[in-house]
């Protein structure tokens, strides 16, 4: 199936409009949601049902630990992951793709 030049525009306008509507509305599951119900990691259940030693706070890799920025709501901080998930994911894809037309 050829796409034109304005379809391939359109299809693209519309896949990133849908993926920034889902980043936007992460929060009312990861956060509200989840708060609602009580939802925990299962390997967080697990570690604590095998009273393992919560080693968060040593070994802590990520500058967004469980999604969160400091001084900002647990919402905006999903919202920013998400975004930053979202940038990374197409960067490997538009860098892939490149290297795979050079080919």
């Amino acid at each position: 199936m050829n796409l034109t030049g304005s379809s391939k525009k359109l299809s693209y306008k519309k896949t990133m409009a849908l993926i920034l509507i889902l980043v936007f509305i992460s929060p009312i599951f990861g956060v509200l949601l989840a708060d609602m119900v009580g939802y925990h990691e299962p390997l967080d259940v697990a570690a604590e049902a095998l009273n393992l030693p919560d080693l968060t706070e040593l070994i802590n890799w990520t500058p967004l630990l469980d999604y969160k920025i400091p001084g900002l709501p647990a919402e905006v901080g999903y919202i920013i992951a998400g975004l930053i998930g979202v940038f990374i994911i197409l960067s490997i894809g538009l860098l892939l793709g490149k290297m795979v037309r050079r080919t």
